[in-house]
């Protein structure tokens, strides 16, 4: 008994010790192109009210409460809510607002686990078509160096940027 505990404490202390080494930050995004003129990407991103139509969260839980708050729109504007697991709880607001090239905002999560990140969308024009950039990035600490071992968050949140990309154009080109 006493080796079994030796030996799952050797690998606990293993196991922090690599999480630790890792990064002590992350970076996720993806992009499209997409057949619509950049103001009119824009008005889609800008207002949080207009996010109902193509963000994959919005369509995993019905029941979701909304709040926003701040200004209607652009730097200032605040969206928060709360969720069913799929979706948990938080709030964002935009802090950077460049019409028509760039919106940034502050995302914090405090459901299922408490993470604030920095979300930007960058917009540049690419020839007849208009290129919308969508990263996420923040700060990791050990719990989540640890849980970024065992599942793939690239992918995972990865997989929402394309569907909510992906959503952003069928409506914007319509």
């Amino acid at each position: 008994m006493l080796t079994a505990l030796i030996i799952l404490a050797i690998l606990i202390i293993a196991l922090l010790a690599i999480a630790a080494s890792r990064p002590n930050t992350f970076s996720l995004s993806r992009s499209a192109d997409i057949n619509a003129p950049p103001e009119k990407i824009f008005s889609h991103l800008n207002d949080f009210k207009n996010w109902g139509a193509w963000s994959p969260w919005e369509k995993m839980d019905s029941d979701m409460k909304r709040n926003f708050s701040g200004l209607a729109s652009g730097k200032g504007a605040l969206y928060s809510w709360v969720g069913n697991k799929k979706v948990g709880e938080g709030n964002m607001e935009i802090t950077r607002s460049v019409p028509s090239s760039n919106i940034e905002l502050n995302l914090n999560f405090l459901k299922p686990f408490k993470a604030s990140n920095v979300t930007e969308f960058k917009i540049t024009p690419n020839g007849n078509m208009t290129n919308v950039h969508w990263e996420m990035r923040g700060p990791l600490n050990l719990m989540m160096k640890v849980m970024h071992m065992f599942m793939n968050m690239d992918s995972m949140v990865g997989k929402d940027f394309e569907a909510g990309l992906a959503n952003l154009k069928s409506i914007v080109e319509r």
